[in-house]
């Protein structure tokens, strides 16, 4: 079973669906904005890329943060809070095989050897 997790109306999200469409690759889109982000694949999500990686801070929801905000995020745990209040934070998509987590962002080489 594959999840892709993200935004509908971001680009990469986008990009990362219409691969898996365009290679009949069957997955279950989870909508940030419609399901919220659970703490549990936050939390997992973390341990596996680190939280520095899972946070977009080249995003325009980090760009819009005080600077006192963007200083408070020191660990899992600030960055868990932060990603379930902004969703639009988190790097997307995130893809999952069999609930594990295997791709941050979308690179088409690395979706070809996942799913090709």
């Amino acid at each position: 079973m594959i999840t892709l997790y993200g935004i509908p109306n971001c680009n990469t999200v986008k990009e990362a669906r219409n691969f898996l469409e365009e290679h009949k690759v069957e997955y279950e889109f989870h909508d940030f904005k419609k399901k919220g982000a659970p703490a549990d694949k936050l939390q997992e999500w973390c341990k596996e890329f680190g939280w520095e990686k899972v946070i977009n801070r080249a995003g325009m929801t980090w760009r819009k943060l005080d600077d006192a905000q963007k200083e408070s995020i020191k660990n899992d745990a600030d960055a868990i809070a932060l990603a379930q209040d902004k969703t639009s934070i988190i790097k997307r998509p995130i893809a999952e095989i069999n609930g594990e987590a295997k791709a941050l962002g979308f690179k088409e080489d690395e979706y070809k050897a996942l799913f090709g």
